[in-house]
């Protein structure tokens, strides 16, 4: 049904353009390609103009089946790679069942294989549901401009189906974790190091105090994680340090968790007497759990695929998608691109030999899901 080297030729051509989120331009040259894509098939086009620096965002919608809740697709243009890496680090090459380029694996590969899954199933006649693919500019710093689009298109479908990449050997993706964003902010008193210590309210010794809070809300059993990632404070050697700053990366597993994590961390108290600490953040994607809804679309993506002739797994990850947004609305399934390896690296790259079955796959689910 589907030809490797017409796929493989149509991502090249989409990686070529290379789309970092940052870039609004290079991101509308990529939708204005990725729109001259679909003439001649039976779907309408809307184009939604990017704000706050961000690209414009792409919704396709068959002209079939949009009078009921059907498939939403979701992917991403934008890349975390800058624009010139293609040529200075990573150029589009072959090598071997290996193809090579910025963004190719996270996630332009996927994006083209649901684009030539509805080619597919237009051609076949259409399928039982409508489909809108929603192509978005912004996945990559966390959706900010996208996420109401996303809600809003998640609250109204019967399935959604996300085109991030395989992972560990082409498993898809069933749940994930939710993340949450803070900010610590602390105000402490300066004076000088050695003639007047006492005087001083350290700054950053207080930090050292959230840190070591803030990582012991870590949880293995539980599946939590609390990462102090970027840290900051003081002036010079000499000065008790008035002020320290960090930011704090949060995942948990489930909303129970994620509520209790969350009011742990914005109720932390200082230890230090005469030292201001401010924490502000919270849960920035939800957490993505497998509903009985969800488990229903994997068992029979699972069928589907071993027709086509693999088998498929499913795996939790800690890593957040624009599936955590729409898993609370819809039966929601992740990881559908193809495999491969190396996401934002220098050797990103994705296995020819899965995209045809990756193609077939999103094709049968397009034509199949009622």
């Amino acid at each position: 049904m589907f030809s490797t080297p017409i796929l493989l030729d149509q991502i090249r051509r989409w990686v070529e353009i290379e789309t970092p989120t940052e870039r609004p331009d290079q991101l509308n040259r990529l939708v204005d390609e990725v729109m001259a894509d679909h003439a001649g098939l039976p779907v309408s086009l809307e184009r939604i103009a990017g704000s706050d620096g961000c690209g414009d965002h792409l919704v396709v919608r068959s002209n079939w089946g949009q009078s009921e809740p059907g498939i939403l697709v979701l992917s991403h243009l934008d890349t975390v790679h800058p624009v010139g890496f293609i040529q200075s680090r990573l150029p589009f090459r072959v090598e071997g069942n290996s193809a090579f380029g910025p963004g190719i694996y996270d996630m332009k590969a996927g994006a083209n294989l649901a684009h030539n899954a509805l080619r597919a199933t237009a051609q076949a006649g259409g399928g039982p549901l409508g489909i809108t693919h929603l192509y978005v500019s912004d996945e990559e710093i966390g959706s900010p401009t996208s996420r109401p689009l996303i809600e809003e298109f998640g609250k109204k479908a019967k399935y959604v189906l996300v085109t991030e990449p395989a992972r560990d050997g082409g498993k898809i993706v069933t749940a994930r974790k939710g993340i949450g964003c803070f900010e610590v902010k602390i105000h402490g008193k300066a004076s000088h190091a050695g003639a007047k210590p006492l005087e001083g309210r350290s700054a950053v010794r207080e930090l050292g105090h959230v840190i070591l809070a803030l990582e012991g809300l870590s949880d293995e059993k539980r599946g939590i994680t609390v990462t102090v990632g970027v840290v900051s404070g003081g002036t010079k050697r000499n000065i008790i340090p008035d002020f320290a700053q960090a930011q704090v990366d949060l995942r948990v597993p489930d909303a129970e968790a994620a509520q209790d994590i969350c009011a742990r961390i914005l109720g932390l108290q200082p230890k230090t007497s005469g030292v201001t600490l401010t924490i502000t953040g919270g849960i920035s994607r939800p957490p993505f759990e497998q509903s009985p809804g969800a488990k229903l679309l994997f068992d029979h993506a699972h069928a589907v695929a071993a027709e086509i002739g693999f088998v498929l797994e499913g795996v939790s990850t800690g890593g957040g998608s624009d599936g955590n947004f729409t898993a609370p609305y819809a039966p929601t399934l992740d990881g559908l691109g193809p495999d491969g390896l190396g996401a934002h690296t220098d050797h990103e790259q994705i296995f020819i030999d899965t995209l045809a079955p990756r193609a077939a796959l999103l094709a049968a689910l397009f034509q199949a899901l009622r």
